[in-house]
């Protein structure tokens, strides 16, 4: 019968200590309670990050999920030095579109005695152009001519509001170009790159800027703001990627695991420490 007999618990490979021939020790309390504490911390941490999830951006190529044939275009910038009388909006692409003085969906607000706030909403093709802030509308042209400007906005398509990314689609946001010679032109060259995000179209850009003073045949050409544009063949998509599962339960294991092990050798040292304090001090006192 001794043959057969089976005793499961020698597989136990977390076997119990009396509590007779344990010390608890105020330091192992502390230190207790501030792993608890650093646990919890960290697991609620982890499960938050599990819950939002990551933001990952992939790219395609032809526009995927474009329907749309033109582009929304919404541009804020403040002239200080021009009057709105003035001013006027020009588009034009490889369309063969060119419309001077573009009216529509316009708003020109005085500030101060010479200046103007400049706001437009207006479509573009989805083929390299520009559209420039000048004077080339008015009927009749002012003595001086000075694009000193800055840009408060400029955007393509929707207006999107993450955090994490709502910085690439207004890059030239509070851009500003008051100093430099009255009779000068100014260039933004812009690479557009569509953009999904959570089914919704916007088109972020990076820009080049330079400034010049031109002249023709008939002498100086009057200055103005130019925007010129170019749309990559490239989209990136925003999505919002969830970790798996046994991922968070992994590192829940993780951080329950190692927090324990760290905070039981650091017990250990302080205990030991201290027993070898009080041995110095018995035999100092002996």
């Amino acid at each position: 019968m001794g043959f057969f007999s089976f005793d499961v618990r020698r597989f136990d490979i977390y076997r119990k200590v009396p509590k007779d021939l344990t010390q608890p020790t105020v330091t192992g309390a502390v230190i207790s309670i501030l792993c608890v504490a650093f646990i919890l911390l960290l697991l609620f941490l982890e499960f938050f990050h599990f819950l939002s999830g990551e933001l990952v951006q992939e790219l395609h190529v032809d526009n995927p999920g474009e329907t749309t044939e033109r582009i929304p275009v919404y541009i804020k910038v403040e002239l200080p030095r021009l009057k709105c009388e003035y001013i006027g909006l020009d588009i034009q692409d490889d369309l063969g579109r060119h419309e001077v003085g573009f009216v529509e969906n316009t708003n020109k607000n005085p500030i101060g005695e010479k200046g103007c706030m400049f706001e437009a909403n207006f479509f573009i093709n989805k083929v390299p152009g520009n559209f420039h802030v000048s004077t080339h509308s008015a009927d009749r042209q002012p003595d001086e001519i000075d694009f000193a400007h800055v840009i408060h906005e400029l955007r393509f398509g929707k207006k999107l509001s993450h955090p994490d990314i709502v910085g690439k689609f207004n890059p030239l946001h509070q851009r500003s170009k008051l100093d430099g010679n009255s009779l000068e032109s100014h260039d933004y060259v812009m690479k557009v790159v569509p953009t999904i995000h959570e089914d919704a179209i916007a088109y972020q850009y990076t820009h080049a800027y330079r400034s010049y003073i031109s002249f023709g045949h008939g002498g100086r050409v009057v200055p103005a703001l130019w925007f010129k544009y170019d749309l990559t063949p490239i989209t990136v998509k925003y999505l919002r990627k969830r970790q798996p599962f046994y991922s968070f339960i992994t590192k829940t294991c993780a951080i329950i695991g190692g927090t324990f092990t760290v905070a039981g050798i650091l017990d250990s040292l302080v205990f030991s420490a201290w027993q070898i304090i009080k041995k110095i001090e018995i035999g100092k006192q002996s």
